[in-house]
């Protein structure tokens, strides 16, 4: 009796070492590496080869649309996976908040928006934005209402989103006609609409007449009632507008005069208060710079903008809990007029959509310093103009 209980006794503790060198084994293997991501590509179709999604790998689409590459999730490599077809000169993108539906905007002379079922890659119909060259986009959090601005007519659009992620004729189209244009402008240029992250106001930045304006956005009408305005520098030419994330603060690029500015937002009354005009890393090397787009990262530590002309990406640091901006330094963008730039989801790559160079390149992003690094080739995207980044 006793010598079966020790033979059981040594089985159990032979048992117990094998499975501990098997965890042993288990962790020294290296983790499996993640699924890629994907990247939409807006573009401008009408130049030449533009939107046809040809990149650098296999998977190329025969026509022409929004791009589509997936991207490895570690290096950043892209390789072309095909195109959604039919949707003319997408120029920018959004997602509806639940992720089913893709919106882009067709930058052409009749403006119009269409709407893409992603499950099936269906284009479940396109719009009228009630204005020319519409050229921003955005969703409403409540995925209720789509937002789009008019470049060329100098007015923004709001659409009804219904429950298939289908849009319906636009609810309302407001003009920016006060104040006049500023200094060398014809008219109001429209080119951004986006909502405050509580959501309780729509911003609309104006190019043509310098000026940001806050509505309030009726949820059951989806009718705008402006409420305040607040006019830049003149020809300072705001341009594009993104907060930081505690929704104290905004950061504006102006394109025309290549500043950036700081505001301070007042979430109760929607009303932007800017500071004064802050470098953007872009000298006075005889280059025009064209300032194109401003992002912060989810933590707010860091913001980077986009230098069309000085072809690089400004990074800054963002101090005083997001009421200052601090520039640490510029890198090149190796491409030409990088006319937008977007996170993946985890903030660790960068994609900068080169529009004259037709190319989209990637960038790790360091969490610690912000610091950029190149991840290697470019890719090759005729027209590009936006990038939607997803997992």
């Amino acid at each position: 009796m006793p010598e079966r209980r020790a033979s059981g006794r040594r089985g159990l503790l032979t048992g117990l070492a094998g499975l501990a060198a098997g965890a042993a084994l288990g962790a020294g293997k290296p983790p499996a590496p993640a699924p890629p991501g994907l990247v939409f590509i807006g573009a401008y179709t009408s130049v030449p080869g533009g939107g046809t999604g040809s990149g650098t790998g296999s998977g190329s689409g025969t026509g022409s649309g929004i791009g589509l590459a997936s991207y490895d999730r570690r290096t950043g490599r892209m390789t072309a996976a095909g195109v959604i077809e039919g949707v003319p000169d997408p120029s920018y993108l959004a997602l509806h908040p639940r992720g089913h539906t893709l919106y882009a905007v067709n930058e052409q002379q009749n403006g119009t928006v269409t709407a893409v079922r992603l499950a099936d890659r269906r284009i479940l119909g396109t719009r009228t934005t009630g204005g020319a060259l519409p050229c921003h986009v955005s969703v409403h959090p409540s995925g209720r209402w789509l937002l789009t601005a008019n470049y060329f007519s100098g007015s923004v659009a709001v659409h009804p989103i219904d429950a298939t992620g289908g849009l319906a004729e636009p609810s309302d189209v407001v003009p920016h006609l006060v104040p006049p244009p500023g200094p060398g402008q014809e008219s109001a240029h429209a080119h951004q609409i986006i909502t405050s992250p509580d959501g309780r106001f729509v911003l609309a930045v104006d190019l043509g007449n310098d000026t940001v304006y806050t509505y309030r956005l009726d949820p059951t009408a989806g009718r705008l009632t402006r409420i305040a305005h607040v006019s830049l520098a003149p020809g300072a030419g705001p341009r594009h507008l993104t907060f930081h994330p505690r929704g104290k603060f905004a950061y504006l690029a102006n394109e025309l005069d290549n500043t950036v500015v700081v505001c301070a937002y007042d979430p109760a009354t929607g009303d932007l208060s800017p500071g004064p005009a802050r470098p953007t890393g872009s000298g006075t090397g005889g280059t025009r710079n064209y300032p194109a787009q401003i992002l912060v990262g989810k933590s707010g530590r860091f913001a980077y903008l986009a230098n069309r002309g000085h072809n690089s990406i400004a990074r800054y640091a963002v101090e005083a809990s997001g009421a200052r901006l601090r520039l640490l330094n510029t890198e090149p963008v190796r491409g030409d007029f990088p006319r937008h730039i977007a996170f993946s989801p985890d903030e660790r790559l960068l994609f900068a959509a080169n529009q004259r160079s037709g190319s989209v390149t990637v960038f790790r992003a360091d969490p610690g310093s912000g610091r950029l690094t190149p991840s290697g080739a470019s890719y090759t995207a005729p027209g590009a103009a936006c990038t939607l980044v997803r997992f």
